[in-house]
């Protein structure tokens, strides 16, 4: 055991939450001997740009190791090991045994205080030929090289994506800006599952105009094997599709075996259960990123959300509080997040409406459609703004917008309002800032306040959209231009 004033921590995992909690550790404790193992070559890179720098949008390949082993080192003072795998943490004695994976040895090493940052596993289908050489998934930087390198030298025309979240939709927009043709295979009957389904077919409307193929509802049967490459994949609905190059990106699995090993509780999602500090049921250990169960803002229980945003925050406190005893409590996610494809930008926060009828919260939505600033100022472009709120309280429970600029802003100040408990009438009455280059007077947001509040009075109420529609007649009362720009069929 250490002194409690030069404690050993180690931290298992680098990238984001492991990188975060180390350098935290150091700056809140200068004589603290931290230890940092990383199994694969680079120990922190900005995962997150992955595909644009596949698709040539990032060129600088080192601009990606945001964190290089010298500057833990020299700067930092952090024993930093690539390369090297935890293999076994003995809660009683204290150690954990660290195999070299380049030469095979094996050492045991102390601690006071472990940090697990298993990160998560990319999910394989059990199907002949995924270890064939055109076959990839996009978790780390060797494997941005590898799909890179082999579009570079095979001459790659046309991809599979299977899988439509968000690193399947920035990878098909990736491929598609660098000449490649892409069929996107998904197996739910939308793309973007965190949004409802008439938000995802704005993107897929985008997808299809930009020439994407896409098979919705459908799965890969058969991986269809020539020479060593996979020269055509089958679907279940029989269809088959030609390609050079096969990218699977169809969800993770949190890594937590060594966690199971040492015998941390495991929580109902499949993740590593921590608490506000992220001590998991060993108090001198800790676990954060995408092994990790996170609380939910919303929700009366916990989720899982790999995200970089979330295993940053919970990097800085598990550091602060392993060398200290205190930080603040982590704060719970409300799985806001963003995604580019193409000329669409598409933003959630908090529930879906699908959500919030699966877990039976009670809740009203609305629509609203509006430009990103003034519309006699050139170059606005119209998003489309979803809002799900509870009818008793008010309380804004989510939202999901989808256009072209300004939708991260709107989307992050209604996810600050959803952090502090905000109402449909907090949003009508924001303070925001406003100039037509920018905004307008009556922001997308204070729309989306206002038709809210018309629903909950009962001046202008909205049918719901799950509404019976047998027997009634619909009358359309806007112009002839509005008319023609969309209507229902």
């Amino acid at each position: 055991m250490s002194s409690p004033n030069e404690p050993t921590i180690v931290i298992i995992g680098g990238v984001a939450g492991g990188a975060s909690a180390a350098t935290r550790a150091r700056r809140c404790n200068e004589n603290a001997r931290i230890l940092l193992y990383e199994k694969d070559e680079h120990v922190s890179f900005a995962n997150c740009g992955l595909p644009y720098y596949i698709g040539e949008e990032i060129q600088d390949r080192e601009k990606l190791l945001v964190g290089k082993e010298s500057l833990f080192r020299d700067r930092f003072n952090i024993e930093v090991f690539s390369r090297h795998q935890v293999i076994s943490i003995d809660r009683e004695s204290k150690t954990v045994e660290v195999r070299n994976l380049e030469t095979g040895v094996i050492h045991t090493e102390p601690y006071d205080k472990v940090i697990l940052s298993p990160g998560a596993s990319p999910f394989l289908p059990p199907l002949d030929g995924t270890d064939s050489r055109n076959v990839f998934s996009l978790r780390n930087l060797n494997d941005a090289d590898r799909i890179k390198e082999y579009i570079e030298t095979e001459g790659v025309k046309n991809a599979v994506m299977v899988g439509a979240g968000f690193i399947g939709l920035e990878m098909v927009e990736q491929l598609h800006e660098i000449g490649i043709g892409v069929s996107l295979v998904e197996l739910a009957d939308q793309v973007l599952g965190p949004l409802d389904s008439e938000m995802a077919a704005f993107v897929e409307e985008d997808l299809q105009n930009h020439g994407v193929h896409l098979y919705l509802n459908d799965s890969i049967d058969s991986l269809l094997v020539e020479e060593g490459k996979v020269g055509s994949v089958r679907l279940k609905t029989g269809a088959e599709i030609k390609t050079d190059l096969v990218l699977f990106g169809i969800g993770v699995r949190p890594t937590t075996q060594l966690a199971q090993d040492a015998g941390l509780e495991i929580g109902p999602m499949g993740g590593i259960r921590v608490d506000e500090y992220m001590r998991t049921s060993d108090p001198d250990i800790y676990a954060v990123g995408d092994a990790v169960e996170y609380p939910h803002g919303l929700l009366d229980h916990p989720m899982r959300v790999a995200l970089g945003g979330p295993a940053n925050r919970a990097g800085r406190i598990a550091g602060e509080h392993a060398v200290t005893g205190k930080s603040h409590p982590f704060t719970p996610v409300l799985g806001t997040a963003i995604v580019r494809v193409f000329g669409k930008t598409a933003g959630m926060t908090g529930l879906s409406e699908k959500v919030a009828a699966k877990e039976g919260i009670p809740h009203r939505s609305i629509y609203v459609a509006a430009g990103d600033h003034a519309g006699y100022y050139p170059g606005a472009e119209e998003m489309v703004l979803k809002l799900t709120y509870d009818p008793e309280s008010a309380k804004v429970l989510g939202a999901q917008i989808v256009g072209g600029n300004g939708v991260d802003k709107r989307i992050d100040v209604i996810a600050t309002n959803l952090h502090y408990g905000g109402t449909v009438h907090d949003l009508a009455g924001l303070d925001l800032a406003y100039a037509p280059p920018f905004g307008s007077a009556k922001d997308p947001v204070h729309l989306a306040g206002f038709v809210a509040q018309n629903d909950l009075d009962g001046s202008s109420p909205v049918l719901a959209t799950d509404a019976d529609w047998r027997g009634r007649t619909v009358v359309d009362i806007r112009t002839s231009k509005e008319f023609d720009s969309g209507h229902l069929p």
